[in-house]
Order: C-alpha cells, then structure tokens, then sequence
C-alpha cells in the first residue's frame, strides 16, 4: 500500500466515498505544517491550500482516477473588501490599502463529463458532490501545474508576490481559522 493509500486510511475508511474525501480534507484546520509537506501536513493534522490539494490530488488518482485530478495555481489580487468578504475583518486588516498578489493552488476534477473547480483549503458548508466548490481566492489568472507543482507554486510567488505584505497574511489567514 502507498503512503498516500495509507494516509487516507488514517483519515477515512476503505469504503470512504468522493465526497467523504474531500470534506474530510476540507475539515482539516487551515495552518502550515512545522514541515511544509503532505507528510507534516498528515502528521500534524493541519494544512494549506498547497499541502491539502497536493495530497489531495494523489489521493484522488489512487482511489477515483476516472476524475483526472489537476491541481492549478491562480495568480490573484485581494483588496480589503474581498478579503473582509472571504475571511473577515481580523485578516482584512492585514490587506494593505492598495492590495495584495497571492497565489493559491486548488484541484479541478471531472464528474459526470464535466469539469469542476474543488478547493478544500477551508471547511465550509457541505459540498454537494456535483458543483463547483467556491474558490477562496479571487479572480485571477490560472495556471494548470505540471510535475512538480510546488516549484511551480514557489516561481509563481517569487515573481509576482511580496513576501513582506504576504507572509502576516498567511499568518492572519492561520489565526482567523
């Protein structure tokens, strides 16, 4: 059995359906992981948009290949009204005035022929099983990965983030969940 097979037997048992998957990642808190991997993430029970998706996407293609897990980044810009909107007024303030550019990563999967947006960076109400999950990010720009996507991730935000306005942000993000 894999490591990631046998990580989602930690989380959920054998006869776990897709929903059941996801919400269970949905459900682990928002916070980086001491080691930033799927590893840290699995043993400290916590995670990011990176980790959780990354996890997520194996375990997908190990337990339900037929919905071809992508994992995409989007390149974003967050105002103070959106981020008031998404994650309330405590990491609002974190926003400078004139924004902030971020990258987040989700999954998009198929279902039924169709392609769905899933993002399990937060808990939130119960997904549906058929829809898109909302994004908990803004508009953007996409990026689908390719092999490595957590080089890809860390090219994305060298090039467009600044750590200094965006590091408290990850950190309000962590505090406010």
């Amino acid at each position: 059995m894999s490591f990631y097979a046998s990580a989602i037997n930690a989380l959920l048992s054998s006869d776990s359906s897709l929903l059941d998957l996801v919400e269970a990642v949905r459900a682990l808190p928002y916070g980086r992981p001491s080691d930033r991997t799927v590893e840290g993430m699995l043993r400290e029970r916590r995670g990011t948009c990176s980790t959780k998706h990354l996890f997520l996407a194996q375990a997908l293609r190990e337990r339900f290949p037929e919905t071809e897990p992508l994992i995409v980044h989007r390149v974003y810009t967050l105002d103070r009204a959106r981020a008031r909107d998404l994650f309330g007024p405590t990491v609002a303030e974190i926003v400078p005035e004139d924004g902030l550019i971020n990258v987040h990563r989700y999954l998009t999967i198929t279902l039924k022929g169709q392609r769905i947006a899933i993002d399990a960076t937060f808990a939130g109400p119960a997904w549906d099983g058929r829809s898109s999950l909302p994004l908990a990010c803004g508009p953007g720009r996409d990026y689908p990965a390719g092999e490595d996507p957590d080089a890809e991730k860390r090219a994305l935000e060298e090039q467009h983030c600044d750590p200094v306005v965006r590091e408290p942000f990850i950190a309000a993000l962590a505090s406010a969940r």
